[in-house]
């Protein structure tokens, strides 16, 4: 009965957040964009191997055949494939970013740019080629193509935080949800998100010098769920959640990932009122800031808020400076 009774009061629990007690009920749903990128019915047309067959690796060993001559007239005449093939040389995706969004993206250089549904993108900050770090940083709800600030800020901080010596992605590269409606209560558009995830980050791996350190994942918001679920798969030597409503496992082994854990979670963040259950697919399961999850904490007690935790002069930077520079062991 005691069972049976705490079943109930979870479902009671979560029924009324998706009422909208807490606010959940505001968001709108979406389809997630996935698969080939735009463009590749002429690519394929034009005789070359699927993006969809060949993967990051694949995709790396087909241009390492080409002379850069025929490598620049890919990137010229398919922008949008070229642009956005995990494993296609950092230049060459420059270059084809460059052209189809006609350089208005200001600031950052462009790695992937999909205009589909509310467009998606990765932005680099610093040199990814040649820098000893990466740091990707995975955002969570209401992040498109036209509202990318609160992400490129973290990334920028980021990157100064080290002192320029660790190249940022802004990874905006899924469907997140808008609001706080169903979608941010379930897995769906986080399942979506994590296999994109994956592939871009075994495309860094492809394109990145031999021996190079595996990136630091930073995952706020629903974008900790999406690194929950991408965790077995995703080479990362860090996974940093912070602000997260859970990541779709009971504890550090679940993840089945061998990266370094760590959470991060402020006293004002109002994530902390979202019930840390999993009930017929609502709910992201527990808290990775509770020591029986097993992550390592990271101080946060100055950060303010859910978007914070990047701010200049908070504990929680610093710390997220040292974890990916590899200065805390």
């Amino acid at each position: 009965m005691r069972r049976f009774a705490r079943t109930l009061t979870t479902a009671a629990v979560m029924a009324a957040v998706i009422a909208g007690t807490a606010g959940w009920a505001s968001g709108d749903a979406q389809e997630a964009v996935t698969g080939a990128p735009v463009g590749t019915g002429a690519w394929r047309d034009a005789g070359l191997p699927d993006p969809e067959r060949m993967g990051p690796a694949g995709t790396a060993r087909f241009f390492a055949g080409l002379a850069p001559v025929r490598q620049r007239e890919l990137a010229r005449t398919h922008p949008t494939v070229v642009g956005n093939l995990d494993g296609a040389p950092l230049a060459l995706r420059y270059e084809g970013n460059e052209r189809a969004t006609h350089g208005r993206i200001a600031g950052a250089r462009v790695l992937a740019h999909d205009p589909r549904g509310r467009g998606q993108a990765a932005l680099v900050y610093g040199d990814l080629a040649r820098a000893e770090r990466v740091a990707v940083i995975v955002p969570g709800s209401d992040t498109d193509l036209d509202h990318l600030t609160p992400l490129t800020d973290m990334a920028r901080e980021l990157h100064r935080a080290t002192g320029g010596r660790t190249a940022v992605v802004a990874w905006a590269g899924y469907t997140t949800p808008v609001g706080v409606g169903l979608d941010a209560a379930t897995g769906r558009l986080a399942e979506a998100g994590a296999d994109r995830l994956t592939r871009f980050v075994d495309g860094l791996a492809a394109v990145r010098p031999a021996g190079a350190a595996e990136p630091t994942v930073f995952c706020h918001s629903y974008g900790s769920v999406v690194c929950g679920l991408a965790a077995r798969d995703l080479k990362a030597k860090d996974l940093v959640v912070l602000g997260s409503p859970g990541m779709r496992a009971a504890n550090v082994a679940e993840l089945g990932t061998s990266a370094r854990v760590w959470a991060a979670k402020d006293p004002t963040d109002w994530i902390d009122r979202i019930p840390n259950v999993e009930l017929a697919g609502l709910g992201h399961g527990a808290d990775p800031t509770d020591p029986a999850f097993g992550a390592r904490r990271i101080p946060a007690e100055d950060a303010a808020g859910h978007g914070g935790y990047f701010a200049p002069g908070t504990s929680s930077l610093r710390a997220f400076a040292s974890i990916t520079e590899g200065d805390i062991r």
